[in-house]
């Protein structure tokens, strides 16, 4: 589809059938009952939009009706006659069984297909209904690599997996202290303790133990409780080591950040993997110049590409906030699907998977080329970058062909 022309569009336009969620229909009885035949095509979209995760939830939400509104703006799904698309949106309230409930409601509402969740306990239970309804789900945000494990058809990733971004983390956590003659030899891991942190941290030790570099304290905590770092800072610093990596999300992060501040430990590097906040540009104003030259590994949108600049600069003429990643990742999500269905000729969801399976679409975000999903449903040419925070902004600066500009390996206090 017109994804590209699409923005310049944009801008000139200022888990299984249980109780707990009523039971699953097939695809083509759920369908027909929320008219999927005739009317806008829809698309529905899960995400938090209230509770903890909340603003990384409106986000994503936002992302994705500004992608709905791009397609019907560039004349909708032209092979369908011009059909228009609407986003049928859902609330998870960052709960794995609202989650499960909304995805059915939205599949029986005639979602030709589902972007989500931001969370990968939710996305697990959402792919298993999604499975069973036969209904293709793009995950935006799910870092968890098991739900592949199970080799659903109808999932697909668009962010590259907790195992590629933990694996990058370390391999360019090596490079980058070698490069400046300070090679790392030990590490402390910090981490959420859900699915997304707990595999973050065993993928990335995993991947640190193989090059010779020892991590160690492995220090876990419930993100939706902690309301400080400092006992945690504390036990980093009397380890000895000199790095601090740290897997979570954004409020928590953000706590991690200002303990550091006044604990101020030994290290020469904090070291983001898959962080929801070290990438942000709320986090520089949040944490102010406690941010500066913190690192993370990451999904990251294209600071590159000129057309996710735009999306980006229209972004925060609407809603006054920087866009971050995971709102430019539901963007892309909505485009593969919107993409599938008018390659498919069809709202008919099993056409439209198959679609999603052989269709290419030119991301936003950093990437090795097209979205372009392999047989177990990931994206073969999503990849990680490192970011780091200097002169208050959030900069690509690893991989050398990814960089705005080059690291620096130390810390700012």
């Amino acid at each position: 589809m017109k994804a590209r022309r699409l923005l310049a569009v944009l801008w000139a336009c200022a888990m299984l059938a249980t109780a707990a969620c009523g039971g699953s229909a097939p695809s083509g009885a759920a369908g027909e009952a929320g008219g999927r035949d005739d009317g806008p095509v829809k698309i529905g979209a899960l995400h938090p939009v209230s509770g903890s995760f909340a603003v990384d939830g409106l986000q994503m939400r936002r992302g994705a009706e500004l992608a709905v509104e791009a397609i019907n703006a560039d004349g909708g799904i032209e092979s369908l006659g011009g059909r228009k698309v609407e986003l049928v949106s859902g609330d998870t309230q960052g709960k794995v069984q609202v989650g499960q409930s909304e995805a059915q409601r939205l599949i029986s509402a005639g979602a030709v297909g589902l972007v989500g969740t931001y969370q990968s306990a939710v996305s697990t239970n959402v792919a298993v209904v999604a499975e069973r309804n036969e209904v293709p789900f793009v995950m935006d945000v799910t870092a968890a690599d098991e739900i592949f494990d199970h080799g659903y058809r109808y999932s697909f990733r668009v962010q590259p997996g907790s195992t590629v971004i933990a694996t990058a983390a370390a391999q360019y956590l090596d490079e980058v202290s070698r490069e400046h003659g300070r090679p790392v030899e030990k590490v402390a891991f910090l981490h959420e303790q859900t699915d997304f942190g707990t595999a973050a941290a065993e993928a990335f030790t995993a991947a640190a133990r193989e090059r010779g570099i020892e991590v160690d304290p492995i220090i876990s905590y419930d993100a939706t409780t902690v309301s400080d770092f400092t006992a945690q800072i504390t036990q980093v610093k009397a380890s000895g080591a000199n790095v601090l990596a740290a897997a979570g999300y954004y409020g928590d992060s953000l706590l991690i950040s200002r303990a550091i501040a006044s604990v101020k430990p030994d290290l020469d590097a904090v070291w983001g993997v898959s962080n929801g906040a070290f990438d942000q540009p709320t986090f520089v104003s949040d944490a102010g110049a406690g941010s500066e030259l913190y690192f993370n590994t990451n999904y990251h949108y294209d600071a590159n590409n000129p057309q996710t600049t735009e999306l980006r600069a229209e972004y925060e003429r609407r809603y006054g906030a920087p866009m971050r990643t995971g709102a430019v990742l539901a963007y892309d999500a909505v485009q593969v699907i919107a993409a599938a269905v008018e390659q498919a000729g069809s709202t008919d969801p099993a056409r439209v998977r198959d679609a999603i399976a052989e269709s290419e679409v030119a991301p936003l975000t950093v990437s090795d080329g097209p979205i372009r999903f392999g047989d177990d449903g990931d994206n073969r040419n999503a990849v990680p970058v490192l970011t780091q925070v200097l002169n208050g902004r959030v900069t690509q600066v690893y991989p050398p062909e990814k960089a705005e500009t080059e690291p620096r390996y130390e810390v700012a206090w």
